[in-house]
């Protein structure tokens, strides 16, 4: 039986359309080109840290966004707030706790990106990052982390994620039951792979994990 469902970030709780068409205009290419390129990374398996290459090959990722904030410290820039949250997001959340499961935010994020979260007022029993906790997916130990933080055996725990390597994969090694969201270049790809059709289930909505998860009646 499951007793917990955690959650992902970007793809599964946060449209990142905004993020990567800022991106793109700040690297200066035109955004179906920067949109195109991370599907492309999807399709190929590869991180999509590669699209930055190829767009600017050589760039620091790490001093342009420190750059950027300098130049527009009051903008959003690479992060994100409360109007790229997908719409489906609370009431499936508030849903689950109304039937007695824990629901945790547990994804691999920057330090500000916990914050931001925490401004939604999200129906959540906790909230956490990578940078909080120095580790990152698909690392075991990271969902090692995760079961300590939901207080549950590893099969009493739904990971919903969006990739197949991030969250499929490691989730199911863990012992967890994992869900595949198709939404986002590689959950759209990653709901045919062959992966997933072994290891998880797949829902094109969050809305659909409440009576996925408990049993009628």
């Amino acid at each position: 039986m499951i007793k917990a469902v955690v959650f992902d970030v970007g793809e599964t709780l946060i449209d990142e359309t905004r993020i990567w068409s800022r991106w793109a205009d700040r690297l200066g290419v035109p955004r179906f080109a920067m949109l195109g390129l991370l599907g492309g990374m999807a399709a190929l398996d590869r991180p999509y840290g590669d699209a930055f290459a190829m767009v600017r090959p050589g760039l620091d990722v790490e001093a342009e966004m420190a750059a950027w904030a300098v130049e527009e410290p009051d903008s959003l820039r690479e992060n994100f707030d409360e109007l790229d949250l997908y719409p489906d997001v609370k009431p499936a959340f508030a849903r689950l706790r109304d039937r007695g499961l824990a629901v945790i935010v547990a994804g691999n994020q920057p330090p500000q990106a916990k914050a931001a979260l925490e401004r939604m007022d999200l129906p959540a029993d906790a909230i956490y990052t990578s940078a909080e906790w120095g580790l990152e997916k698909p690392d075991p130990a990271f969902f090692a982390r995760v079961a300590e933080v939901a207080q549950s055996a590893p099969e009493q725990i739904c990971y919903v994620g969006d990739r197949v390597d991030n969250d499929v994969r490691p989730a199911s090694a863990a012992g967890m039951k994992p869900v595949l969201i198709r939404r986002g270049p590689w959950g759209y790809l990653g709901s045919a792979h062959p992966d997933t059709l072994r290891l998880a289930a797949v829902v094109d909505s969050l809305a659909e994990l409440p009576d996925l998860l408990t049993p009628a009646g």
